[in-house]
């Protein structure tokens, strides 16, 4: 079934407040599912090994927003995301294929090095299943300054019109500013 182009986007965001790193990731995810919420966006969210990205559900759903989890079979959602459609699969390219079947674009927010591992696995499977949704990573307090270099560097010179498919955003309203003009017309 294919959707109509006017369709809501379905954003698929890659966020953890568990383990070092920016002490301000909850608020970050609050922030950008309240904001991506209000512009229509659909959410889709990765649920591997206990940790659930409780703050940006919540306000995604908070501010009327509709979000999907793709998580591993072990993973149970809190009380207070019941209602929360969850698809549970065994594997993690499983859960990696679903979500590039789904998804329009990919967002980043600052977290732990296992939600930017499994942002280069969900791209990874969206490439093998010839997708190419656009990446978009909020680069607050420099969290991917190293990648923003490397797609300077090394992206820019070898892969055609990278610039469409990965940006950086020191803001949401940024964010969603980039990520609005990638997934229109898609």
């Amino acid at each position: 079934m294919t959707e109509p182009a006017n369709a809501s986007p379905v954003v698929a965001v890659f966020a953890s407040d568990k383990g070092p790193g920016d002490p301000e990731r909850a608020s970050i995810m609050s922030q950008a599912g309240t904001y991506f919420a209000k512009r229509g966006a659909r959410l889709l969210c990765l649920a591997e090994n206990g940790v659930v990205p409780v703050p940006l559900i919540t306000a995604a759903r908070a501010a009327g927003g509709q979000v999907q989890v793709v998580g591993d079979t072990s993973v149970v959602l809190p009380p207070a995301l019941n209602g929360v459609t969850m698809e549970a699969l065994a594997t993690r390219e499983e859960r990696f294929a679903r979500m590039a079947q789904l998804a329009h674009a990919y967002v980043a927010l600052p977290g732990s090095l296992a939600s930017a591992s499994a942002l280069f696995g969900a791209w990874a499977a969206a490439k093998s299943q010839g997708k190419a949704p656009p990446v978009l990573m909020l680069n607050r307090h420099k969290a991917y300054e190293v990648m923003r270099g490397y797609a300077a560097d090394v992206l820019s010179p070898g892969l055609a019109g990278y610039e469409r498919s990965v940006q950086f955003a020191d803001s949401i309203e940024d964010l969603w500013a980039r990520l609005s003009r990638l997934v229109e017309g898609r």
